[in-house]
């Protein structure tokens, strides 16, 4: 009687709950038959109406196989390079009327400082391109942009980039952690800000 009342008070199991195999095999799909990253496949199951972190998808998708020679050259460049680069990503927000939004930020390295940032409906890489643009009016302190392989980071895009002096540099495919800085502002971004917005705190 006394085990059967102690189990009772412990209540529902803590922590996260488990994500349906449906949609892990949808992400698992999406990542092998696009070379989609995270934020990418993240914005595609909000549009078919499954709620599920930015996190969670990064967590979710298929790794390589580390190759440790590649991760320490990769480790190296962020780390002789970090004065100097920066990364360009994107975050998908749903709105109050169940429409969807695209944030577009860049991140300094050094400092971790957000250099610019911009939301649109519509994402096309003619306002990629504007907001680089606006992001590096003049001479660009910055040498090289981190992204990873979206398809809006088009030729145009890398070649927009090149004619500002910058050297666009492409993360490997399905490895978010290459762009850990900008994953983890994405992930503050949406503890801090979002997740309040969204519960009406």
């Amino acid at each position: 009687m006394l085990l059967s009342s102690w189990k009772a008070s412990r209540g529902k199991k803590a922590g996260r709950p488990p994500v349906k195999a449906e949609i892990r095999d949808l992400i698992r799909k999406m990542a092998t038959e696009n070379s989609w990253g995270a934020p990418r496949i993240h914005g595609e199951l909000l549009k078919l109406g499954y709620k599920v972190g930015q996190a969670t998808v990064s967590r979710l998708m298929p790794r390589k196989p580390a190759d440790p020679e590649k991760s320490q050259r990769w480790k190296t460049f962020l780390r002789n390079h970090s004065d100097v680069l920066a990364a360009m990503d994107f975050l998908v927000v749903p709105t109050a009327t169940v429409g969807l939004l695209t944030g577009c930020f860049i991140i300094e390295h050094g400092r971790r400082k957000i250099l610019h940032f911009n939301v649109t409906a519509n994402p096309t890489e003619d306002w990629v391109i504007q907001q680089l643009r606006e992001a590096f009016p003049y001479e660009a302190a910055i040498k090289y942009l981190i992204m990873d392989r979206d398809s809006i980071f088009s030729v145009k895009v890398r070649d927009s980039i090149r004619a500002m002096g910058i050297k666009p540099v492409r993360i490997s495919p399905q490895r978010p952690q290459e762009n850990a800085i900008g994953v983890r502002w994405v992930g503050s971004c949406r503890r801090d800000l979002l997740d309040h917005v969204k519960d009406g705190r």
